[in-house]
């Protein structure tokens, strides 16, 4: 069965030496595996169109078989070229990524969450990557997930407080101008990590790794597992 979706390509891999692996988080589907047949021959239709947070229409047969649909089709709305050239950038927006990947199903589709990391990449394709933009897409993840931060956030200083809700609330743009003490900036990354550990199970400090990303227009490789701090 043919469908079609929007979506944003968030890992790129070989399958073959012809052939690429592409995963998307989509609006209609949530994320979503397809195959993407002779991608990197030289003539290929989809050369140039394949490649690390791209936003495209996409048509793709659905497999009743396996967990990887056949893609047919893209149609290219934006390639971000900002996160394409800058890896600091690219390593955030791959967090987010893997964020998702640990509170989400696959072809679970929650739409907020697609525009959130939307938004992100938006925004990240025109500014630099910055450990506040981390801050505010994990609070905001969260919230969609049903999460409510006000109870536990109640023990937090009153500066603390403040700067929680203005990550959850503020739009990207209005997160540029923030300038918290160094002092509260801990207390709420603190904040954050416990409470990723207490709902979700896992840790914001644990060692992540650099995005996935090969073959074709994807070839320049993902960076190796490193320990993230960002600055504020």
């Amino acid at each position: 069965m043919q469908e079609r979706a929007e979506g944003l390509i968030v890992r790129v891999r070989p399958l073959t030496e012809t052939s690429l692996i592409v995963h998307w988080l989509t609006r209609e589907w949530g994320r979503l595996g397809t195959v993407a047949r002779g991608a990197r021959r030289p003539r290929s239709p989809f050369q140039g169109r394949l490649d690390l947070f791209f936003h495209e229409e996409l048509v793709f047969y659905r497999s009743r078989r396996s967990d990887l649909h056949l893609l047919r089709e893209v149609h290219l709305l934006a390639s971000h070229p900002g996160l394409q050239t800058d890896p600091e950038r690219l390593r955030l927006a791959a967090e987010a990524v893997r964020r998702i990947e640990q509170v989400t199903e696959p072809e679970a589709p929650v739409p907020g969450v697609f525009e959130l990391l939307l938004g992100l990449v938006r925004h990240l394709n025109g500014h630099a990557a910055r450990a506040r933009l981390r801050l505010a897409f994990e609070l905001r993840l969260l919230s969609l997930l049903g999460w409510d931060p006000v109870r536990p956030a109640a023990a937090l200083s009153e500066p603390a407080r403040a700067l929680v809700e203005r990550l959850r609330t503020e739009d990207w743009a209005a997160l540029e101008v923030l300038d918290p003490a160094g002092p509260v900036t801990r207390e709420v990354t603190r904040f954050v990590e416990r409470v990723w550990r207490d709902h979700v199970g896992v840790t914001v400090t644990e060692r992540t790794c650099g995005p996935d990303r090969g073959g074709g227009a994807a070839q320049r490789g993902g960076g190796p597992c490193t320990p993230r701090e960002g600055r504020v």
